[in-house]
């Protein structure tokens, strides 16, 4: 059984930085790709990054390419998602996700899901 939980959500002025933070309460998080997703009020759940388990070449959304830096820890069994340079439109809830095997940007290949932490970005 896998479970997260992510913290370090909140209300920042664009072009303000945040850093989230996910707990992963895993037997062997180093198994374990892992990826950030956000949903916005009325839209569908969308990719943002996702690092391997390795801790190798990580992959962004193009929206977040360049602002945003992910992060993992296998010994804190962590992963963070650093995020400067905000602006409105990253206005949404931020969902941690956790699966096995290759990096996915599709978060129905994720089975592991925390509860997630809002983050607003006022202008």
């Amino acid at each position: 059984q896998v479970q997260l939980v992510e913290s370090g959500g909140g209300l920042v002025q664009a072009g303000g930085s945040l850093r989230l933070s996910c707990a992963a309460s895993v037997r062997i998080f180093s198994s374990y790709v892992m990826a950030w997703f956000r949903q916005a009020p009325g839209k569908e759940r969308e990719f943002v990054a996702s690092i391997p388990w390795s801790g190798g070449k990580s992959d962004y959304a193009d929206s977040v390419k360049g602002r945003f830096t992910i992060s993992r820890d296998n010994v804190k069994n962590t992963v963070d998602l650093q995020m400067n340079s905000l602006n409105v439109e990253d206005t949404a809830v931020y969902y941690c996700a956790a699966r096995g095997l290759r990096v996915s940007g599709n978060p129905k290949d994720y089975p592991y899901w925390g509860q997630g932490t809002q983050v607003t970005v006022s202008s």
